[in-house]
Order: structure tokens, then sequence, then C-alpha cells
């Protein structure tokens, strides 16, 4: 019978460090053409649409990440993985923190791969699942030694502040407002539901880094062309998925580089200590997938132990 994960499983068995592996594993995978993950696809539903993300790890296994945007507010995730070699089902993951605990992952690797080596401050804008695990994936790269976050509610902004001391034991306060979020940090997270800017890059310190997670297309995104203009670094998990937008993203002209590419080695990072570097998250199709199978695989050692 194929394993069934919960996300209080998840939980118990994902640790940030063991994730964010995961997906640098992945994005050198998808840079080789190991991991094929094609651009996500939906069906227009009455209402909603039902998305789905698949992938195929050559050899090893292969899978889909199903959701929906009905906006049902106990709506869930279904995260499936096969084997590639008899196509039988592994492991079933139902819930929401295989997606959310990726996404973070994947910009916990971004941190690692293009912020400074020596960041150790945090400015977030969001308070929400995504910036939580962005904040959970990035000190387990970076020795983070503060944080701060602006949302629009106050009691939601304190309220992530003391989780994010409870949880990962980071000096952590609210602050009123986004530039006081990102002033001099050296690492920022943008994760809203924002169709508007709502940072601004003048904002930024010299040599920062900013993960961007939420909307990010002409006429919708949380940030502005300023933010392109002083970025010296445009990176992405999945430029298929990239190119893919209708209408498409906000690049202002500004090549746009594989993240795998960097991971790899095959492309350059960061060239100065006072560059800002900018990651767009779009979410690499299979990335669920690699991650419920390196879960699979801690729950099935720790049965053999």
């Amino acid at each position: 019978m194929p394993l069934l994960l919960t996300d209080a499983d998840v939980v118990a068995r994902l640790d940030a460090p063991t994730a964010v592996a995961a997906m640098r594993d992945a994005l050198v995978a998808a840079h080789a053409g190991q991991l094929i993950a094609p651009p996500r696809a939906s069906a227009v539903l009455e209402g909603g649409r039902l998305v789905m993300t698949a992938g195929h790890l050559a050899d090893e296994w292969y899978g889909f990440r199903s959701y929906d945007t009905f906006g049902h507010a106990d709506g869930e995730q279904l995260v499936v993985l096969h084997d590639a070699r008899d196509g039988r089902i592994r492991a079933i993951a139902v819930g929401e923190e295989i997606g959310s605990r990726r996404t973070g992952a994947l910009g916990g690797a971004a941190v690692d791969l293009l912020a400074r080596a020596d960041a150790v401050s945090v400015g977030v804008i969001g308070s929400g699942r995504q910036a939580w695990t962005q904040v959970w994936a990035t000190a387990a790269v970076r020795p983070v030694r503060s944080v701060r976050v602006f949302s629009r509610s106050a009691a939601r902004r304190s309220a992530f502040a003391a989780r994010v001391t409870d949880s990962l034991g980071l000096p952590a306060v609210a602050v009123d407002s986004a530039a006081a979020a990102v002033d001099g940090q050296d690492v920022v997270i943008v994760a809203t539901t924002s169709e508007r800017p709502v940072l601004a890059a003048a904002d930024l310190a010299p040599g920062a880094h900013v993960n961007l997670v939420g909307f990010k297309q002409q006429g919708r995104a949380e940030f502005g062309l300023d933010l392109v203009g002083r970025a010296g670094v445009l990176a992405t998990d999945s430029p298929a998925q990239a190119g893919s937008y209708d209408p498409p993203l906000l690049l202002g002209g500004t090549p746009l580089r594989d993240l795998g590419a960097i991971a790899a080695g095959a492309a350059p990072g960061r060239a100065s200590a006072e560059e800002i570097s900018v990651f767009l998250s779009v979410g690499l199709a299979g990335t669920e997938v690699f991650l419920l199978d390196r879960v699979a695989a801690l729950l099935t050692s720790a049965d053999v132990g």
C-alpha cells in the first residue's frame, strides 16, 4: 500500500536543511535534463480552476500535484508519487505543507546561491504561510541574527514575529511599514497577495538579495520596474514556467537566469558584494513530487530502523 502522509507527518519529518538540499538537487537535475518539468496546466471549471503540475525524474519516479482556485477555506492539495519502474503509487500527500515547504525551500536555495555569504538579517513583507516557509528555509542556509516583518494586519505581523522567535529561536520584531522591514536588511522576502507594488527598490541596501513569491506579471505584481532596474542578477527556478505566463512576467528587459544553471556552476550568480540579486519564484514543476520522494524515504528508513 502507498504511504499516506498528512500535514502533521510532513511537519514532523521534514526539516529545513533536508528540504533545501532536495530543492538544490531538483534545480540541478532540471538543468541537466534529468528532471522533466513542463509548465503547469489547468482546467477552467465553473467558479475556479483545477491546476496540475507534473514531473518525471529519469528512471526513478514520476508524479503530480493538483490544487484548485475555488478559494475554499479548507481546500486541500494532493501530491502523488509513482515508482517509474513499475508505475505503482509509492506515496500520497494530502494537505498544504509539501507545497508550502517546497516553495520555501526553493527560496532557501536561492538565498544560498545568490545572497552574500555574510548575510545575517532578514526583512519580510507578508505574514502568511509562504512568508513563514521562506524564513524557515533561509535560516537553514544563513546564520540569521534578526528578522523584521511587516504586513497590513498589526495582529498578524506580531503573531508572525512571535512564531519566528518561538519556533526558530530568532530575534524577530513587527514593524509599521514595508520600508522599515527592508531597510538595511541583507535578505528581503516579499510574499503577499498584493497586485500592486509593496516594495520600493530605493529602500533596499546595496548588496541585498530579494525573494519574490507573490504576483509578478505585467499589470499585476507585488514589485515594480524600479526593482528590476536595480537588479544585477534576476533569476528564476523555472525558465519554462516563467516564459508561459499570460500576461508576461514583469522583467523590463532584464535577462532572466536559470537558478538551476547557477546551482550547477554553469551560470554566474552574484558578481559583487554591492550587487542586488532577485529571485522570482515561479514554481519548478515536479518539485513537490521530488520533496515527497525525500520525505517518503525518511519515513521508510525510520520504519526499517
